[in-house]
């Protein structure tokens, strides 16, 4: 079974409620209505009610069983208002304020998210990543022992030449520029965490650098030699290599050469990358020449999954984003 379908198959298990905040856009429209028709997730659309109708009847879409919430109109509004004066009282925010900004689809999405009236959250299409991280920290918050949020990318290698077939978790790619130790161990922890949902093995961590096993000595190879000795304590469980370059981290007969006792063997299945110029760099590589399938960011670390589109995203980014928020809140 592709991996796509394992992670489709999930989402379908147990049903979730998924909110797009940017119900106006048609790429969304159409994505959440084929979400909806194939049993992935119960869909709901932010925004004006009237616009949202209009795009949907000009792209042929029939939204009789999909929930609209205008913000403006809602009957969620006021509740949703004090739950945010609430929240950000402490920072100044009037109540005047509250109202104003509950408004705002993004906002108002995300506070249906931390009620509890659904179970993810999704923006991006339009909003910017910027704006969908500060709403999704300053109103869902974040994970209690973690001090940040983070980002991985799933990859899926399933083309006829990729051989084996498997998925991976690359972090951080998308928010921390140039982590700490103390955060490269919490991405690695919060990473770990989502392999398990999405991956069908256990998780191997490889702690990326351009040294291996003491190779070279420099300050941003300490840096991942301190990450992975936290990264260790906090999860003795599980397999971290560190630190390590690429080809050992992946393929075990140099792992054999260079690591004289190797903890995963050269068959890592979670790259954790030392900076963002990095996780950015080498998932897009991975993708444009290795031909691998990609879905993210997923953000990670947040109480509740609240995940980011690219504002160049299609309809089936969007549909697999809904699949794996769905995912992610089953557990």
């Amino acid at each position: 079974m592709r991996f796509l379908d394992s992670i489709l198959d999930k989402a379908r298990a147990q049903r979730q409620t998924i909110v797009l905040a940017e119900g106006e856009d048609a790429r969304v429209i159409t994505a959440a209505r084929s979400a909806h028709d194939d049993g992935i997730a119960n869909c709901i659309l932010v925004g004006s009610e009237a616009a949202i109708r209009q795009q949907a009847q000009a792209s042929g879409h029939d939204l009789t069983d999909i929930r609209i919430e205008d913000p403006s109109a809602s009957q969620y509004h006021q509740r949703y208002s004090e739950n945010l004066w609430q929240l950000r009282k402490h920072k100044g925010l009037t109540r005047e304020q509250a109202e104003q900004q509950a408004r705002d689809p993004l906002c108002f999405a995300d506070l249906m998210l931390q009620a509890g009236d659904a179970d993810g959250a999704i923006a991006g299409a339009v909003y910017t990543t910027g704006d969908r991280v500060r709403s999704a920290l300053q109103i869902v918050g974040v994970l209690p022992g973690f001090s940040s949020v983070s980002s991985f990318m799933l990859m899926l290698f399933e083309t006829d030449f990729h051989e084996p077939k498997r998925a991976m978790i690359f972090a951080d790619c998308g928010l921390i520029i140039d982590p700490d130790p103390e955060q490269l161990a919490e991405i690695t922890v919060a990473a770990v965490d989502s392999a398990r949902h999405f991956i069908d093995e256990e998780p191997r961590v490889a702690m990326l650098s351009f040294s291996t096993d003491g190779s070279a000595d420099h300050p941003h190879v300490d840096k991942v030699r301190e990450a992975t000795r936290l990264a260790r304590g906090k999860l003795p469980d599980i397999a971290i290599e560190g630190e390590v370059q690429l080809d050992a981290a992946i393929v075990p007969e140099i792992a054999a050469k260079k690591i004289s006792d190797s903890k995963i063997n050269g068959l890592a299945n979670v790259l954790i990358f030392p900076d963002l110029d990095a996780g950015n760099i080498g998932y897009k590589l991975t993708q444009r020449f290795g031909g691998a399938t990609v879905i993210g960011p997923i953000l990670q670390g947040l109480k509740r999954p609240a995940n980011d589109l690219s504002r160049g995203c299609d309809i089936k980014d969007i549909y697999y984003l809904i699949a794996v928020s769905a995912v992610q809140s089953q557990n």
